[in-house]
């Protein structure tokens, strides 16, 4: 699995650094309806959008999630409360086998 991990990363990592050395390049950025402008490279602007985008979809998915999560949560309590009934219901027999006479 490291292996794997390593396999993806190292040619992402690659691209990325690529990526950032052609573009460096200022850009101006002005945000509308603020009087606000910033300038910064390109692959600055780039890879910043890139992880906004990420964290967005992150974000959502969570969010999606959250019915999964209930229900996980719920059979695992329902899961315990039968455990607990099991064991109380084989300490009930253990009793009931000790005070029988032989």
């Amino acid at each position: 699995m490291r292996l794997f991990h390593w396999l993806v990363t190292a040619p992402l990592a690659v691209v990325l650094i690529v990526f950032a050395v052609n573009n460096r390049d200022a850009v101006t950025l002005s945000f509308w309806p603020l009087p606000l402008t910033l300038q910064a490279p390109l692959y600055l602007v780039a890879l910043i959008m890139l992880l906004v985008g990420f964290l967005v979809g992150e974000l959502v998915a969570w969010v999606n999630g959250r019915r999964w999560r209930r229900e996980a949560r719920h059979s695992a309590r329902r899961v315990a409360e039968l455990e607990r009934g099991i064991a109380a219901q084989a300490e009930v027999k253990e009793r009931a086998r000790e005070l029988t006479p032989p």
